[in-house]
């Protein structure tokens, strides 16, 4: 009987110490996530504090505490916690996008500026540090935020957001080239996101208001510095007549159709280009034609869309399925900007 009790004492004694042992610091931050998922910031930050006690140099837990701070829009709070995360010598890229946020959120320019620039010397490989640090000189009205997009491009190439900001750039300028190219890219980088939905818009836009609305692109060829801007030129004006009798689906999908095949006659060799290989890929393989209706036709004219994929559904289908089963990415090394 002695025994028995004796044992059911240690067992008792065992359960108490687990109870009292602190959480694992893991199970703790994904709890604190979970309540950050639902907007539950003063929970999270209840967690993510007592984590914090029990390993105080944890930078995932202070990035975490930063962020909610951040979502919670206690900026001041935030604020304190960036300048610890940003000294850190294993601060990584998330850690200046983090702080660059709660700067921006504070309107301090010039110390986001300093962030991001911190960022990049330490990063010079980063596509997001780029694109953000561009994003906060545009809305300053510093037009050298495209050279930080370009940068970005060149650097990162994998990364959709600078295709994307520059897009926007050019497509506010006279250029007629890296307009169409970077939005076209950027719609494949993000063929299934709102931003990439948007963006098809504006690429008709630019086919339409600023590349096939003239006939003669000399002037726009003899002022470019970049020789793979004056060949897309070159060739595309040899195609403007199909636009005659207005641009739609169709005259596109012709335009582009003799581009690709006159690229690859007499320029592919020189300025090897991952977006042109992409279209002859489907080109070869009967697609393309469901590939300008996808990029074009919903924007273009949604009854003509509709009708199309009804009047070619194994054409709709089977680029559909093919669609899904790859990802687009630009590589290094081709940037002829």
């Amino acid at each position: 009987m002695k025994k028995n009790s004796f044992l059911f004492s240690i067992l008792l004694l065992t359960c108490f110490t687990a109870l009292a042992q602190p959480a694992d610091i893991k199970t703790m931050q994904e709890t604190a996530r979970g309540f950050m998922r639902t907007g539950d910031y003063d929970n999270a930050i209840i967690v993510l504090t007592r984590a914090l006690q029990q390993d105080k140099n944890n930078l995932e837990l202070q990035k975490d505490l930063v962020m909610t701070y951040y979502l919670k829009r206690d900026y001041n709070k935030a604020l304190e916690g960036v300048k610890i995360i940003v000294e850190d010598e294993n601060a990584d890229v998330v850690t200046f996008q983090i702080a660059g946020n709660v700067y921006k959120a504070l309107e301090e320019v010039k110390e986001c500026e300093k962030v991001y620039k911190k960022g990049l010397k330490k990063f010079p490989k980063s596509g997001p540090l780029y694109s953000e640090y561009g994003e906060l000189l545009w809305s300053a009205k510093d037009f050298t935020a495209i050279d930080y997009w370009e940068a970005g491009i060149k650097q990162d190439p994998g990364y959709s957001g600078n295709y994307y900001n520059a897009a926007n750039y050019y497509f506010y300028t006279t250029d007629k080239v890296w307009s169409l190219l970077y939005a076209e890219i950027f719609i494949n980088m993000e063929s299934l996101s709102e931003r990439g939905a948007a963006m098809k818009q504006q690429l008709l836009q630019g086919y339409k208001e600023k590349l096939l609305t003239q006939t003669d692109f000399t002037k726009d060829i003899e002022g470019n510095r970049s020789e793979f801007a004056k060949a897309f030129l070159e060739l595309t004006g040899k195609q403007t007549s199909l636009a005659n009798m207005g641009v739609n689906v169709e005259t596109l999908t012709m335009i582009r159709t003799r581009f690709i095949l006159d690229w690859y006659t007499n320029w592919a060799a020189r300025f090897p280009y991952r977006l042109f290989d992409y279209q002859r890929q489907l080109l070869t393989e009967g697609m393309f034609d469901a590939y300008n209706q996808w990029l074009f036709g919903p924007v273009n004219n949604l009854t003509a869309y509709d009708a199309w994929t009804k009047a070619h559904p194994e054409e709709y289908k089977e680029f559909s399925e093919f669609q899904k089963t790859r990802v687009f990415r630009m590589p290094m090394g081709q940037t002829y900007h």
